[in-house]
């Protein structure tokens, strides 16, 4: 007769494997309920600073439609989501940031910053390379902000490195430094834009990329634009769900006839 506890686990294993419980388990990102006329693509829970990014790509038109969620790291802070074309950490990003701020009803403030380097941000936008219209922020769940915005991409461009952080403190309409630990060091990631999900239209044949807005970074050529990160997630579902979902009935199966084994 097989042992209680064998039996056990292979029934736990089997639950684990279900269509319920992998969507529950994928279902982070998607869980997020935007206000009425704001819908997204695809999404993505990122690797770190439990923040997630929603967008739309047009390959058309060039353009990227983003909702960049993730909670500050104080009451009074400040999130930030930006794409750098020329490499993999904070110099040379083009960045949307929301400052908190002010008093608790308001809604956050955003701003445009092309960081140059790791200095002081003052309290006034500075113009980035990738044209930013429609930005927006507010308050979701949990003490969140969800950050808004649409961004002119250069034509032709396939992924790209993203790079989010958050803070703690916003000084004169400027965001505090925020943190050095683990996690704000490992905030960054590649975006792929050629094939997603979230594309809405074929990319059309590369051409040049356009000059950039002044104060932006000269716009790399080829089809892969910066260095690629070491961290890489795919459109919609994480690159983890998707394998859960292929893997995780195989290993009912698998614990299922191990457990036939031992009875």
């Amino acid at each position: 007769m097989a042992h209680p506890h064998r039996l056990a686990a292979v029934l736990a294993l089997i639950l684990l494997a279900s269509p319920a419980a992998m969507r529950a388990a994928e279902a982070a990102c998607a869980g997020e309920k935007f206000p009425a006329g704001r819908a997204y693509a695809a999404c993505e829970d990122l690797p770190s600073l439990g923040a997630a990014l929603h967008y739309t790509y047009d390959a058309s038109k060039s353009s990227l439609s983003v909702a960049f969620v993730a909670a500050p790291a104080g009451a009074g802070g400040w999130v930030a989501w930006g794409l750098n074309p020329t490499g993999e950490g904070m110099a040379g990003t083009q960045a949307l940031v929301a400052l908190k701020g002010g008093s608790s009803s308001s809604a956050p403030a955003v701003k445009t910053y092309n960081i140059t380097g790791y200095v002081a941000l003052g309290g006034a936008s500075t113009p980035i390379a990738f044209p930013a219209t429609d930005l927006a922020a507010d308050e979701g769940s949990g003490g969140k902000i969800r950050l808004y915005g649409k961004l002119q991409l250069h034509k032709g461009m396939k992924s790209v490195n993203q790079v989010w952080q958050v803070g703690s403190s916003v000084t004169g309409g400027a965001p505090d430094k925020h943190a050095f630990g683990p996690a704000n060091l490992a905030s960054k990631a590649k975006l792929v834009l050629a094939g997603s999900k979230a594309a809405t239209a074929t990319s059309p044949a590369s051409e040049p990329a356009p000059a950039p807005v002044a104060g932006g970074p000269a716009p790399s050529s080829g089809s892969d634009s910066g260095a690629s990160s070491s961290v890489a997630p795919t459109a919609g579902k994480n690159a983890a769900t998707t394998a859960a979902a292929v893997s995780a009935p195989a290993l009912a199966v698998a614990a299922l006839v191990g457990f036939l084994a031992i009875v």
